[in-house]
């Protein structure tokens, strides 16, 4: 045994784990709701070193349990360790699913000296809500002389950005 240098395993595992470039495993593309009171999510997510071997490093353009808002997002995931680097891409989306809650009131309406009025969805609603931002719209906007004495009847639409829609009527 003259001459021989014996390497032990911990030196051996510490070579062979510093001799392989890192080999990124990143998710499948994520989809995740809204959540409930909020117009986004939180998206949960880990990349791997697909080697198995523990000494890289991995680092996201965006992190993990970040809030996401409603759309797609592309993350970049890099894997670096002594040998080199992998990078890797994967789409977090979030969809929103919940319509929105149109609440209307009954609205009274006084012609002008002409015999005409004009009504906006701002005087029908009435506390309309969703998670996400909205636009309100009515189905009858314009009223004249043929509508006196009558009980008109307009429809309320409550309608978010990811096109999810509620409507309800108020006389």
């Amino acid at each position: 045994h003259r001459g021989r240098h014996r390497v032990d395993r911990r030196e051996r595992k510490r070579c062979i784990e510093t001799s392989v470039a890192p080999v990124i495993a990143v998710p499948a593309n994520i989809t995740v709701n809204t959540d409930a009171n909020q117009c986004g999510a939180i998206a949960h997510f880990a990349a791997t070193d697909a080697t198995g071997i523990p000494n890289s490093v991995i680092t996201y353009d965006i992190q993990p349990d970040t809030f996401f808002e409603v759309g797609t997002t592309t993350i970049t995931a890099t894997a670096t360790n002594a040998v080199g680097t992998s990078i890797s891409t994967f789409d977090v989306t979030v969809i929103d699913t919940q319509a929105p809650i149109a609440v209307a009131q009954d609205f009274t309406v006084t012609l002008d000296e002409y015999g005409n009025a004009t009504i906006t969805p701002k005087d029908v609603d009435n506390g309309s809500f969703d998670n996400c931002m909205f636009t309100t719209s009515l189905d009858v906007t314009t009223f004249d002389c043929t509508n006196i004495g009558l009980e008109n009847t307009v429809t309320l639409t409550v309608t978010d950005a990811s096109r999810n829609t509620n409507s309800t009527m108020a006389t």
